[in-house]
């Protein structure tokens, strides 16, 4: 291919579904059992059917597809499975919505239409987030996509459930739950999100039996005082020591409430006496249980007052309640006090309502049996976290484990698998065949299912060994688990992290590892060896992104506009593992400026490959390192650096760090610098076989660089590398990813042309400053000193080259000389200095421009300069403009002020010089 087809501009839009069509086309993306290659294996976290691309997921699935990219280019058989939970509570609303605007409700279908008429809605509208993923340039195995609500899956879940339930591990019980009283179901604890409210603390009067004497309470939620049951103090508290095993009157009810001591009683809050109220408050639940205390629930499941309240609030709401109930506890004088107060409000995530503590008959399992060996796996390093300090989250959360309440009272899901016969028996079973045989029913006897479904996470705690088919034994199970690495946020760490663990040591335990032998060990039993938690994107304010505040650019825009790569390369260079990213879409002007680098870096070595190699192909299967001088020894030096430390960052999960190596080296040792050095030898007057070699080792050096750069922009490096050289069908996706070589990392080279690049930017500063017209040559006296300038004095051939270089890039001739320390040497009059690490730097100015023109030049702008500094050192200087001028306004004058003294005192010495 010539350089006449790649095109002057780089088109994303030409390029990058092209080519995703090709990848997946050739089933590039697949992985299979290879028993010649270890495995590297990432499981997707799900995301929501019902879901849109968010910048969230931008972030989480680039830095997973720069993982499975790199270690597939490693030589691993990689394999990224992916997929979408069936988000019950979520896609049952889409669907709920869709019938309401057809005046109808999921009663008036009945469960089994309407369970169908999810199943349509879903295939309808659902996997939108995939067919987006793939515009990112996900490479996943896509034969692999699972849905949690799967055959294979649905078949896991069962059988989970029935293991659990054998065990004693499930059961049914009265709990206290996050209840929705819109969707009438419980929540578990990460389907509620908490915010600061302003609310109000109200205080009351309860009358002690007996005495004239009141205990004073305060309460949050006056509605739920009708379900009362005690009074609580703490038994250590002096106050109200003498109130023990009394009686107290609930106001308006006329209830009976005993007074209790406990030392879970905060005596700092309220008036430290506590309200008891099991049926509405988790922690009352718990008390109540320890002191055998009635449990009064008050309130209907659609959170209106029940008929276990006085008669004049039944059927309220329970905020009409409270305003009611507050009018007459009024009357009846038993408000002290109301104050203002701050409290955390819970509430359903999905449709907002205010969550109710409800007590409940539920479905539970026990969490505490399964914690402790999740907890080991961690702690002893089985299981590493990036950061680390997440693992101590991960420890407080399984140190204080509560049961997980896993029914929900909705339609679509799993249902829960639990059969009851007409005599009250029941039982689990993976079918109901085998409840019969368990229930001992004979065929047609009357059997009833669970009405309930399993919340969500049931199936996706599963995830790592379910999407591979499990509980089916089979090869891809024992070889790609134990997966390597999950990218995932930290706000589902214990909600699905740990619960994966908990599943993944349960489950896998004696199923048969890579070489057909039982699993044992914790190496062999966790789900993952290395959990990488995500930063959270937010606009440039630093808010959370969402879709309220209209603060979160769609993903799929900002892809038209920069493209994916760009896309890509900018959310990996913004993340700092364990920070927050402050993202705004013209930030991906970075990745969009990044990928036009890379192109015409690409078409300059292509035009130059064109004229000195003509139609003959070039052959980038290895490096030819004859004819080597000092800017090819630093450029591999600098490669061999650039790819040791990616590979190590990488390793590490520092992302951001990797995606500023690959740049730093591309940008500037590559483009900045080498391919400014090479023109020199591209365009002198080497012979034609010397300069073949030369653009050879460039064009080798360029095609490792797109190595190097793969993982994280995908379609440019694939169609640079595919104009440079005949390519037979591969894609640089398989080919091997660069390999650091120790003995091409040249410490001293690298030293030297540093010092290279910092005298030619002296001088052609002197130039631009001084200037000096481009076609006029001009002499460089180098007067070496230092640690550089003693290396370079000994070393000919380096001299040699820096020289050479300096000369051509700065249209000079450079003469050097070395001087000890104590040593005088005559200073050229009339001359432009600089000094580069202790060598300074002289360029005789004389016949190169009018010195007495340049001098009046010089002394005019001297002048303008300080006449504007001095007005800006009169505006700082008044009180009034620096108090109340914008912070940002009085900054910029002082920016002003700073760069402005430093250009007056550039060119004072520049003035100086011309003497």
């Amino acid at each position: 291919m010539s350089a006449s087809e790649l095109s002057k501009v780089y088109s994303p839009k030409e390029v990058e579904d092209r080519w995703y069509a090709q990848w997946e086309s050739r089933g590039l993306f697949n992985a299979n059992v290879n028993k010649d290659k270890s495995p590297y294996t990432i499981v997707i976290p799900p995301p929501n059917v019902t879901g849109m691309l968010t910048m969230g997921h931008v972030l989480n699935n680039t830095i997973q597809d720069i993982l499975i990219r790199w270690k597939r280019m490693q030589g691993f058989e990689a394999c990224w499975i992916p997929g979408t939970d069936h988000a019950g509570i979520a896609t049952q609303n889409a669907v709920e919505k869709s019938l309401a605007k057809e005046g109808k409700n999921r009663h008036d279908l009945g469960r089994e239409k309407f369970v169908e008429r999810v199943w349509e809605w879903k295939e309808q509208y659902g996997g939108t987030i995939i067919r987006q993923l793939r515009k990112l340039g996900v490479s996943c195995d896509w034969r692999r996509e699972r849905f949690t609500m799967d055959e294979g899956l649905s078949d896991a879940v069962k059988e989970v459930f029935v293991r659990l339930y054998d065990k004693g591990l499930v059961y049914r019980g009265k709990y206290i739950v996050n209840w929705c009283p819109f969707h009438q179901t419980a929540l578990s604890d990460d389907e509620v999100d908490h915010s600061e409210t302003n609310g109000h603390l109200y205080y009351f009067r309860y009358p002690i039996e007996g005495t004239k004497e009141f205990a004073v309470i305060a309460t949050t939620r006056p509605e739920t005082m009708l379900g009362d049951t005690a009074l609580c103090v703490n038994p250590k508290d002096e106050r109200y020591k003498h109130l023990i095993g009394k009686t107290a009157i609930l106001p308006i009810v006329n209830r009976k409430l005993p007074i209790i001591a406990d030392d879970y009683i905060d005596s700092s809050f309220g008036t430290g006496i506590m309200k008891v109220t099991p049926a509405h408050d988790p922690n009352d639940f718990l008390l109540g249980q320890r002191h055998n205390l009635p449990q009064t629930n008050v309130f209907y499941e659609k959170a209106r007052v029940n008929e276990s309240a006085p008669k004049q609030y039944e059927g309220l709401d329970r905020f009409e309640c409270r305003k009611e109930l507050l009018k007459d506890l009024e009357t009846g004088g038993f408000v002290v006090k109301v104050e203002p107060y701050v409290h955390n409000v819970g509430k359903c995530y999905r449709c907002h309502t205010v969550v109710e503590p409800w007590l409940s008959d539920q479905w539970f399992v026990k969490m505490r049996p399964l914690a402790a060996k999740a907890l080991r796996v961690v702690n002893s390093g089985k299981i590493k976290f990036h950061p680390e300090r997440h693992a101590k989250v991960y420890e407080h959360w399984m140190m204080n484990i509560r049961d997980w309440c896993i029914s929900r009272q909705i339609w679509w899901g799993h249902r829960i698998p639990v059969y009851y016969a007409d005599d009250g028996r029941s039982t689990a079973a993976r079918n109901e065949t085998e409840a019969r045989t368990r229930l001992n029913l004979s065929a047609g006897t009357a059997l009833r299912q669970d009405d309930d479904v399993l919340d969500t996470w049931f199936s996706s705690w599963l995830w790592p060994f379910s999407t591979l088919g499990w509980p089916r034994e089979n090869e891809d199970l024992r070889y790609f688990n134990p997966t390597d690495t999950l990218v995932t946020g930290p706000d589902i760490i214990f909600f699905w992290v740990a619960r994966m663990v908990m599943a993944n040591l349960e489950f896998m335990e004696g199923e048969k590892n890579n070489n057909g032998r039982p699993r044992k060990s914790d190496d062999e039993l966790v789900p993952f060896r290395d959990v990488y938690f995500t930063s959270i994107v937010r606009d440039l304010q630093g808010r959370k992104m969402s879709k309220s505040l209209g603060n979160s650019p769609d993903p799929i825009d900002v892809i038209g506009e920069y493209g994916a790569d760009a896309l890509r390369f900018t959310i990996s260079y913004l993340a700092p593992l364990g920070q927050d990213i402050l993202f705004g879409k013209e930030k991906c002007e970075l990745g969009r400026n990044f990928a036009n680098k890379i192109w015409n870096a690409g078409r300059f070595l292509l035009m130059n490959k064109q004229e000195i190699f003509g139609s003959d192909p070039v052959a980038l299967d290895k490096l030819h390192t004859e004819r080597m001088d000092i800017a090819d020894r630093w450029i591999l030096s600098r490669l061999n650096h650039a790819v040791k430390d990616f590979d190590t960052a990488l390793s590490e999960f520092t992302i951001n760090e990797t995606t500023k190596i690959a740049y730093d080296f591309i940008w500037h040792d590559f483009c900045d610098w080498y391919i400014e050095l090479v023109k020199t030898r591209f365009y002198g007057g080497e012979p034609n076989e010397v300069k073949r070699v030369v653009v050879q080792r460039a064009l080798w050096v360029f095609d490792q660089a797109l190595r190097l750069l793969h993982p994280i922009m995908p379609f440019i490096t694939e169609e640079l590398w595919q104009h440079f050289a005949d390519r037979n069908g591969a894609s640089i996706m398989k080919t091997a990813f660069p390999v650091s070589d120790e003995k091409f990392v040249n410490a001293v080279i690298e030293r030297e042309m540093e010092f290279l690049t910092k005298v030619i930017e002296a001088v052609r500063n002197i130039r631009g400053e001084l200037n000096v017209p481009p076609s006029k040559q001009i002499e460089v006296q180098m007067h070496l000193h230092g640690e550089i300038g003693e290396r370079l004095a000994v070393n000919a051939q380096d001299v040699r080259g820096l020289l050479g270089y300096i000369d051509r890039l700065c249209k000079a001739k450079t003469v050097p000389s070395w001087h000890r320390d104590g040593e005088q040497f005559q200073k050229p009059k009339a001359a432009a200095s600089a000094v580069v690490e202790g060598t300074e730097i002289y360029v005789p100015l004389e016949g190169l421009i009018d010195l007495d023109a340049e001098r009046k030049r010089l002394e005019k702008e001297i002048v303008r300069l300080q006449g504007m500094i001095e007005g800006i050192e009169r505006k700082l200087g008044n009180a009034s403009f620096v108090e109340r001028a914008p912070k940002e306004v009085v900054e910029k004058e002082r920016e002003k002020q700073r760069n402005m003294t430093e250009n007056v005192q550039k060119l004072q010495a520049n003035f100086l010089g011309l003497h």
